[in-house]
Protein backbone atom coordinates (compact mmCIF):
# COMPACT_ATOMS: atom_id res chain seq x y z
CA UNK A 1 0.00 0.00 0.00
CA UNK A 2 3.13 2.33 0.70
CA UNK A 3 4.96 1.07 -2.35
CA UNK A 4 1.61 2.54 -4.27
CA UNK A 5 0.74 6.02 -2.56
CA UNK A 6 4.84 6.57 -3.47
CA UNK A 7 4.14 5.63 -7.34
CA UNK A 8 1.31 7.63 -7.41
CA UNK A 9 2.95 10.96 -5.56
CA UNK A 10 6.10 10.49 -8.27
CA UNK A 11 3.68 10.69 -11.35
CA UNK A 12 1.65 13.73 -10.02
CA UNK A 13 5.03 15.53 -9.71
CA UNK A 14 6.33 14.60 -13.36
CA UNK A 15 2.75 15.11 -14.72
CA UNK A 16 2.90 19.12 -12.60
CA UNK A 17 6.17 19.82 -14.26
CA UNK A 18 5.19 18.63 -17.47
CA UNK A 19 1.99 20.95 -17.40
CA UNK A 20 2.28 24.66 -18.60
CA UNK A 21 1.24 27.84 -16.22
CA UNK A 22 1.06 31.39 -16.71
CA UNK A 23 1.35 33.97 -14.41
CA UNK A 24 1.00 37.89 -14.92
CA UNK A 25 4.01 39.40 -12.85
CA UNK A 26 3.99 42.19 -10.52
CA UNK A 27 6.39 44.96 -10.21
CA UNK A 28 9.44 43.32 -8.57
CA UNK A 29 8.16 39.84 -8.63
CA UNK A 30 10.72 37.45 -9.14
CA UNK A 31 10.77 35.39 -12.23
CA UNK A 32 9.76 31.37 -12.27
CA UNK A 33 12.69 29.17 -13.28
CA UNK A 34 12.06 27.48 -16.78
CA UNK A 35 9.48 30.56 -17.65
CA UNK A 36 9.60 32.84 -20.91
CA UNK A 37 7.79 36.47 -20.40
CA UNK A 38 5.61 38.55 -23.16
CA UNK A 39 3.66 41.20 -22.71
CA UNK A 40 0.43 42.31 -23.78
CA UNK A 41 0.07 44.95 -26.83
CA UNK A 42 -0.72 48.51 -26.45
CA UNK A 43 -1.57 50.98 -29.55
CA UNK A 44 0.56 54.16 -29.72
CA UNK A 45 -0.59 56.53 -32.05
CA UNK A 46 1.68 58.31 -34.31
CA UNK A 47 0.97 61.61 -35.54
CA UNK A 48 3.29 63.06 -38.82
CA UNK A 49 2.45 66.42 -39.47
CA UNK A 50 3.57 68.81 -42.05
CA UNK A 51 2.68 73.02 -41.81
CA UNK A 52 3.40 75.76 -44.31
CA UNK A 53 4.38 78.72 -43.61
CA UNK A 54 5.25 82.06 -45.08
CA UNK A 55 7.82 84.14 -43.88
CA UNK A 56 7.82 87.77 -44.50
CA UNK A 57 10.57 90.06 -43.81
CA UNK A 58 9.73 93.79 -44.10
CA UNK A 59 11.76 96.37 -46.38
CA UNK A 60 14.12 98.39 -44.49
CA UNK A 61 11.68 101.60 -46.23
CA UNK A 62 8.73 100.75 -45.28
CA UNK A 63 7.43 102.99 -43.41
CA UNK A 64 8.32 105.90 -46.02
CA UNK A 65 5.94 103.52 -48.78
CA UNK A 66 2.79 105.93 -48.74
CA UNK A 67 4.83 109.01 -48.84
CA UNK A 68 6.70 108.18 -52.22
CA UNK A 69 5.05 105.37 -53.91
CA UNK A 70 1.67 105.83 -52.33
CA UNK A 71 0.44 102.77 -51.60
CA UNK A 72 0.71 101.39 -47.86
CA UNK A 73 3.58 98.61 -46.80
CA UNK A 74 3.14 96.11 -44.23
CA UNK A 75 6.01 97.50 -41.20
CA UNK A 76 6.22 94.13 -39.24
CA UNK A 77 7.98 91.08 -40.22
CA UNK A 78 7.02 87.46 -39.31
CA UNK A 79 6.05 84.09 -40.25
CA UNK A 80 2.43 82.14 -40.58
CA UNK A 81 1.69 78.55 -40.21
CA UNK A 82 -1.46 76.70 -41.10
CA UNK A 83 -1.61 72.61 -41.39
CA UNK A 84 -0.86 71.50 -44.83
CA UNK A 85 -0.73 67.75 -44.13
CA UNK A 86 -1.77 65.09 -41.47
CA UNK A 87 -0.65 61.05 -41.39
CA UNK A 88 -1.97 58.86 -38.83
CA UNK A 89 -0.24 55.44 -37.76
CA UNK A 90 -0.94 53.34 -35.17
CA UNK A 91 1.79 51.54 -33.99
CA UNK A 92 1.78 48.21 -31.82
CA UNK A 93 4.17 48.03 -28.75
CA UNK A 94 4.76 46.09 -25.74
CA UNK A 95 2.88 47.04 -22.57
CA UNK A 96 5.80 47.93 -19.90
CA UNK A 97 2.61 47.81 -17.14
CA UNK A 98 1.99 44.30 -17.95
CA UNK A 99 4.22 41.46 -18.05
CA UNK A 100 3.45 37.94 -17.99
CA UNK A 101 5.47 34.44 -17.51
CA UNK A 102 4.35 31.51 -18.86
CA UNK A 103 5.68 28.05 -18.83
CA UNK A 104 5.10 25.80 -21.99
CA UNK A 105 5.93 22.73 -20.35
CA UNK A 106 6.35 19.82 -23.00
CA UNK A 107 2.20 19.61 -24.07
CA UNK A 108 2.96 19.43 -28.17
CA UNK A 109 0.31 22.02 -28.81
CA UNK A 110 1.67 24.42 -26.37
CA UNK A 111 4.69 26.21 -28.14
CA UNK A 112 2.91 25.82 -31.29
CA UNK A 113 -0.29 27.98 -29.77
CA UNK A 114 1.94 30.10 -28.55
CA UNK A 115 3.50 31.03 -31.95
CA UNK A 116 0.46 31.35 -33.13
CA UNK A 117 -0.87 34.08 -30.80
CA UNK A 118 2.28 36.32 -31.02
CA UNK A 119 2.03 35.53 -35.33
CA UNK A 120 -1.99 37.20 -34.77
CA UNK A 121 -0.77 39.70 -32.43
CA UNK A 122 -2.67 39.10 -29.68
CA UNK A 123 0.26 38.52 -27.27
CA UNK A 124 3.58 40.49 -28.00
CA UNK A 125 7.29 39.87 -26.36
CA UNK A 126 7.91 42.17 -23.47
CA UNK A 127 11.04 43.65 -25.72
CA UNK A 128 9.17 44.64 -28.60
CA UNK A 129 8.99 47.88 -30.28
CA UNK A 130 7.47 49.55 -33.18
CA UNK A 131 11.39 51.18 -34.72
CA UNK A 132 9.66 55.00 -35.67
CA UNK A 133 12.47 56.63 -37.10
CA UNK A 134 13.96 59.85 -35.22
CA UNK A 135 14.68 63.15 -37.08
CA UNK A 136 15.88 66.15 -35.94
CA UNK A 137 14.07 69.41 -36.08
CA UNK A 138 15.89 72.62 -36.35
CA UNK A 139 14.16 76.38 -37.00
CA UNK A 140 14.10 78.52 -40.15
CA UNK A 141 17.41 80.94 -39.97
CA UNK A 142 15.66 84.42 -40.96
CA UNK A 143 18.06 86.17 -43.27
CA UNK A 144 18.44 90.17 -42.49
CA UNK A 145 20.79 90.05 -45.90
CA UNK A 146 17.88 89.73 -48.15
CA UNK A 147 18.13 93.32 -49.35
CA UNK A 148 21.70 94.22 -49.12
CA UNK A 149 22.25 94.01 -53.39
CA UNK A 150 19.05 96.16 -53.66
CA UNK A 151 20.47 99.34 -52.56
CA UNK A 152 22.63 101.07 -54.98
CA UNK A 153 22.41 104.31 -53.81
CA UNK A 154 25.51 105.53 -51.67
CA UNK A 155 24.88 105.65 -48.06
CA UNK A 156 27.18 108.73 -47.29
CA UNK A 157 26.45 112.40 -48.72
CA UNK A 158 28.07 116.07 -48.49
CA UNK A 159 26.74 118.48 -45.93
CA UNK A 160 27.39 122.20 -46.51
CA UNK A 161 27.26 124.68 -43.06
CA UNK A 162 27.87 127.61 -42.30
CA UNK A 163 30.53 128.77 -39.79
CA UNK A 164 30.93 132.62 -38.50
CA UNK A 165 34.33 134.22 -37.12
CA UNK A 166 35.61 137.51 -35.81
CA UNK A 167 37.57 139.02 -37.27
CA UNK A 168 39.75 142.42 -36.41
CA UNK A 169 40.20 145.48 -39.04
CA UNK A 170 41.00 149.11 -39.13
CA UNK A 171 37.29 150.06 -38.48
CA UNK A 172 36.45 147.21 -35.71
CA UNK A 173 35.59 143.74 -35.51
CA UNK A 174 33.75 142.36 -38.24
CA UNK A 175 31.55 138.84 -38.68
CA UNK A 176 32.84 136.76 -41.39
CA UNK A 177 30.97 133.57 -43.08
CA UNK A 178 33.45 130.41 -43.37
CA UNK A 179 31.52 127.51 -45.26
CA UNK A 180 32.39 124.25 -44.18
CA UNK A 181 31.31 120.86 -45.67
CA UNK A 182 31.42 117.53 -44.23
CA UNK A 183 30.48 113.82 -44.89
CA UNK A 184 27.54 112.38 -42.99
CA UNK A 185 25.88 109.62 -43.05
CA UNK A 186 22.05 109.58 -45.30
CA UNK A 187 18.77 109.65 -43.19
CA UNK A 188 16.98 106.43 -44.09
CA UNK A 189 14.24 108.73 -45.48
CA UNK A 190 16.68 110.42 -47.82
CA UNK A 191 18.10 106.54 -48.93
CA UNK A 192 14.39 106.00 -49.29
CA UNK A 193 13.77 109.27 -51.61
CA UNK A 194 16.59 108.16 -53.72
CA UNK A 195 15.19 104.85 -54.18
CA UNK A 196 11.85 106.10 -54.92
CA UNK A 197 13.05 108.43 -57.92
CA UNK A 198 15.02 105.49 -59.40
CA UNK A 199 11.64 103.48 -59.42
CA UNK A 200 9.79 106.32 -61.38
CA UNK A 201 12.93 106.37 -63.56
CA UNK A 202 12.95 103.42 -64.52
CA UNK A 203 9.38 103.06 -65.34
CA UNK A 204 9.87 105.92 -67.55
CA UNK A 205 12.41 104.34 -69.33
CA UNK A 206 10.05 101.14 -69.91
CA UNK A 207 7.69 103.40 -71.41
CA UNK A 208 10.12 105.26 -73.95
CA UNK A 209 11.55 101.86 -75.24
CA UNK A 210 8.02 100.13 -75.32
CA UNK A 211 6.56 103.43 -77.13
CA UNK A 212 9.88 103.51 -78.91
CA UNK A 213 10.26 107.43 -78.12
CA UNK A 214 14.27 106.27 -77.48
CA UNK A 215 17.33 107.29 -79.20
CA UNK A 216 18.68 103.65 -79.41
CA UNK A 217 16.20 101.26 -81.79
CA UNK A 218 14.55 97.81 -79.63
CA UNK A 219 13.50 95.56 -81.27
CA UNK A 220 12.88 91.50 -80.58
CA UNK A 221 15.43 89.75 -78.38
CA UNK A 222 16.71 93.23 -77.67
CA UNK A 223 13.92 94.46 -76.77
CA UNK A 224 12.31 91.61 -74.94
CA UNK A 225 15.74 91.52 -72.81
CA UNK A 226 15.59 95.36 -71.70
CA UNK A 227 12.12 95.16 -70.55
CA UNK A 228 13.41 91.96 -68.63
CA UNK A 229 15.94 93.41 -66.45
CA UNK A 230 13.91 96.64 -66.02
CA UNK A 231 11.23 94.62 -64.56
CA UNK A 232 13.85 92.79 -62.66
CA UNK A 233 15.36 96.33 -61.20
CA UNK A 234 12.25 97.31 -60.60
CA UNK A 235 11.25 94.32 -58.35
CA UNK A 236 14.47 94.74 -56.65
CA UNK A 237 13.70 98.49 -55.52
CA UNK A 238 10.40 97.81 -54.82
CA UNK A 239 11.25 95.11 -52.47
CA UNK A 240 13.04 97.59 -50.14
CA UNK A 241 9.85 99.11 -49.84
CA UNK A 242 6.85 96.27 -49.73
CA UNK A 243 9.37 93.64 -48.34
CA UNK A 244 10.30 89.80 -49.69
CA UNK A 245 7.93 86.76 -48.67
CA UNK A 246 9.55 83.17 -48.70
CA UNK A 247 7.65 79.98 -48.60
CA UNK A 248 8.66 76.95 -46.78
CA UNK A 249 7.78 73.64 -44.80
CA UNK A 250 7.76 72.48 -41.39
CA UNK A 251 7.49 68.53 -40.36
CA UNK A 252 7.20 67.05 -37.11
CA UNK A 253 5.94 63.88 -35.39
CA UNK A 254 3.83 63.54 -32.08
CA UNK A 255 3.05 60.15 -30.17
CA UNK A 256 -0.04 59.76 -28.05
CA UNK A 257 -0.51 56.76 -26.09
CA UNK A 258 -4.36 56.70 -24.72
CA UNK A 259 -4.54 55.78 -21.33
CA UNK A 260 -7.40 53.32 -20.08
CA UNK A 261 -8.21 55.08 -16.82
CA UNK A 262 -8.73 58.12 -18.70
CA UNK A 263 -12.51 59.55 -18.38
CA UNK A 264 -12.66 61.14 -21.55
CA UNK A 265 -11.00 59.89 -24.42
CA UNK A 266 -9.89 63.32 -25.40
CA UNK A 267 -6.11 64.43 -26.05
CA UNK A 268 -4.27 67.50 -26.80
CA UNK A 269 -1.67 65.74 -29.21
CA UNK A 270 0.02 69.01 -30.49
CA UNK A 271 -0.34 72.65 -30.62
CA UNK A 272 -0.22 75.13 -33.58
CA UNK A 273 1.27 78.80 -33.38
CA UNK A 274 0.20 81.13 -36.09
CA UNK A 275 4.10 82.25 -35.60
CA UNK A 276 6.10 79.75 -34.08
CA UNK A 277 4.27 76.73 -35.44
CA UNK A 278 3.76 73.18 -34.65
CA UNK A 279 4.46 72.61 -30.71
CA UNK A 280 4.30 69.79 -28.51
CA UNK A 281 1.03 69.71 -26.48
CA UNK A 282 2.51 71.54 -23.01
CA UNK A 283 3.48 74.36 -24.96
CA UNK A 284 0.68 76.91 -23.60
CA UNK A 285 1.65 79.31 -26.35
CA UNK A 286 -0.12 77.82 -29.20
CA UNK A 287 -4.07 76.62 -29.91
CA UNK A 288 -4.48 73.38 -29.02
CA UNK A 289 -5.58 70.55 -32.03
CA UNK A 290 -7.46 67.90 -30.24
CA UNK A 291 -7.57 64.24 -31.28
CA UNK A 292 -10.54 61.83 -30.01
CA UNK A 293 -10.73 58.58 -29.94
CA UNK A 294 -14.73 57.19 -29.80
CA UNK A 295 -15.28 53.79 -29.47
CA UNK A 296 -17.66 51.87 -32.23
CA UNK A 297 -19.46 49.78 -29.43
CA UNK A 298 -19.68 49.72 -25.80
CA UNK A 299 -16.66 47.72 -23.67
CA UNK A 300 -17.34 43.97 -22.78
CA UNK A 301 -18.70 43.62 -19.50
CA UNK A 302 -16.79 40.64 -18.56
CA UNK A 303 -13.39 40.72 -17.46
CA UNK A 304 -10.54 38.15 -16.77
CA UNK A 305 -10.78 35.80 -13.23
CA UNK A 306 -7.37 35.81 -11.52
CA UNK A 307 -7.27 32.44 -11.32
CA UNK A 308 -7.95 31.64 -15.09
CA UNK A 309 -4.20 31.73 -15.57
CA UNK A 310 -3.41 28.28 -14.99
CA UNK A 311 -2.72 25.85 -18.48
CA UNK A 312 -3.87 29.25 -20.51
CA UNK A 313 -2.18 32.11 -22.54
CA UNK A 314 -3.43 35.47 -21.44
CA UNK A 315 -4.34 37.77 -24.35
CA UNK A 316 -5.69 41.70 -24.70
CA UNK A 317 -9.01 42.02 -27.30
CA UNK A 318 -8.73 45.05 -28.98
CA UNK A 319 -11.51 47.88 -29.07
CA UNK A 320 -12.23 49.54 -32.72
CA UNK A 321 -12.18 53.37 -31.97
CA UNK A 322 -13.13 56.17 -34.64
CA UNK A 323 -9.91 58.26 -34.22
CA UNK A 324 -10.39 62.00 -35.29
CA UNK A 325 -8.16 64.89 -34.98
CA UNK A 326 -9.63 68.22 -34.76
CA UNK A 327 -8.79 71.68 -34.81
CA UNK A 328 -11.19 73.53 -33.23
CA UNK A 329 -14.75 72.66 -35.42
CA UNK A 330 -12.58 71.83 -38.36
CA UNK A 331 -11.78 68.21 -39.07
CA UNK A 332 -8.17 67.49 -40.03
CA UNK A 333 -8.23 63.58 -39.95
CA UNK A 334 -10.52 60.81 -39.12
CA UNK A 335 -9.55 57.11 -39.04
CA UNK A 336 -10.61 53.82 -37.88
CA UNK A 337 -7.76 52.05 -35.66
CA UNK A 338 -7.60 49.37 -32.92
CA UNK A 339 -6.44 50.62 -29.45
CA UNK A 340 -5.34 47.14 -27.50
CA UNK A 341 -5.01 49.00 -24.07
CA UNK A 342 -8.56 50.07 -24.70
CA UNK A 343 -9.91 46.18 -24.68
CA UNK A 344 -10.50 43.21 -22.85
CA UNK A 345 -8.32 40.90 -21.60
CA UNK A 346 -9.15 37.00 -22.12
CA UNK A 347 -7.84 34.06 -21.89
CA UNK A 348 -6.78 30.77 -24.35
CA UNK A 349 -5.99 26.82 -23.35
CA UNK A 350 -2.58 26.99 -24.76
CA UNK A 351 -2.67 22.60 -24.78
CA UNK A 352 -5.71 22.77 -26.61
CA UNK A 353 -5.40 20.96 -30.29
CA UNK A 354 -5.90 23.79 -33.03
CA UNK A 355 -6.68 23.60 -36.92
CA UNK A 356 -6.71 25.37 -39.47
CA UNK A 357 -8.45 25.88 -42.73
Amino acid sequence: MKNTLKIVFVLALIFASTNSYSQILNPGEKIPAGAIVYSLPSTTIHLSVEAEFESFVAGPYARFAQKYLGVEARQESGETYKIKSVEMIPFVEADPSVNIALNLGNQRNASANFLEMIDQGLIIWSDSYAGKEQKMQYPTLRNEDLFRKSVTASNLTNEQSTLYRTVRTSTGTERIAVQQSQVVEKSLEKRAEEVAGNIFHLRSKRLNIITGDTDATFSGDAMRAAIEEINRLEEEYLALFYGKRSNGSQRMTFDIVPDKDADKQIYIAFRLSESSGLLPANNLSGRPVVLELVPESAGSAYALDANTGKDAVVYRKPVMVNARLMDGQDLVIQSRIPVYQLGTLLSFPINIATGRL
